[in-house]
């Protein structure tokens, strides 16, 4: 029988660990956690659940950091799952079906999202298939700083049931999270030598509002869709107003 192994990437993490663990048992034969200097119970977690736990405070990235936690793995499948995802029961018996009777695919799972206590059913969240299961010497992540991508040498597969992602409890974590990823994003936006602007950053904030708000049918979550849509598009704005930040301080430093 083939085995798994799971890979999750962490920081501070204790209030979503245990469910996600809990989700693996009778699954994964293996846990992998790369740790980035967690100072909450996150590790104490992961060791609980027999977790192997490495240290690494060496942040470059998403991608870098999924790619270490994947060399780490030694079984013959890996899954790879965020602190604040969870396996259903359905898909738990899918990937073990598909693992043992197929293994020319890696395998998509379609998320069930929550923000803020909704499930969101529109926005552009559904279907959400992320691929997440692939045999271990057929793939690796991109070295994005973020919104990093699966690299995978075997077409992919979708399977049917979902996995659980309770992607924000609060909004205060979601305006958090704007403020990570926006200076991510605009990081690997300049090192590609992409402009920014005032105004190009008006201009994507809006279009991200109205492609989830109107296109993708965002009106349709109620409330929640609305404020998820104009978070969409803070990200967005921001991302491209500190690339123009960035564009000015360098501007000064050369002159």
């Amino acid at each position: 029988m083939a085995g798994i192994t799971a890979i999750l990437i962490t920081k501070n993490e204790e209030k979503n660990l245990r469910g996600c663990l809990t989700s693996l048992v009778g699954v994964v034969d293996e846990i992998v956690v790369v740790d980035s200097g967690s100072v909450d119970g996150t590790v104490e977690i992961a060791r609980e659940f027999g977790a192997r736990v490495t240290a690494c405070s060496n942040w470059q990235g998403f991608g870098v950091q999924k790619n270490r936690a994947l060399q780490l793995a030694t079984k013959e499948w890996v899954l790879s799952i965020d602190a604040d995802e969870r396996l259903s029961v359905n898909l738990k018996s899918e990937i073990l079906r598909a693992i043992n009777e197929e293994g020319a695919y890696c395998y998509a799972f379609p998320r069930k999202s929550w923000y803020c206590g909704k499930l969101i059913r529109f926005s552009g969240w559904q279907p959400d298939y992320v691929v997440r299961l692939f045999k271990r010497d057929t793939a690796r992540f991109s070295t994005d700083l973020v919104h990093e991508r699966l690299l995978a040498n075997l077409p992919v597969k979708k399977l049917k049931s979902p996995m659980l992602y309770c992607s924000f409890r609060y909004f205060s974590q979601d305006l958090e999270k704007v403020d990570e990823y926006s200076s991510a994003f605009s990081e690997q936006l300049f090192a590609s030598g992409k402009d920014g602007g005032v105004v190009q950053a008006f201009m994507h904030g809006l279009w991200t509002f109205l492609r989830t708000y109107i296109f993708k049918l965002g009106f349709l979550d109620g409330a929640h869709g609305l404020a998820l849509a104009i978070s969409n598009a803070e990200g967005s704005y921001y991302r491209y107003l500190k690339l123009w930040h960035m564009h000015l301080e360098k501007k000064a430093n050369e002159d």
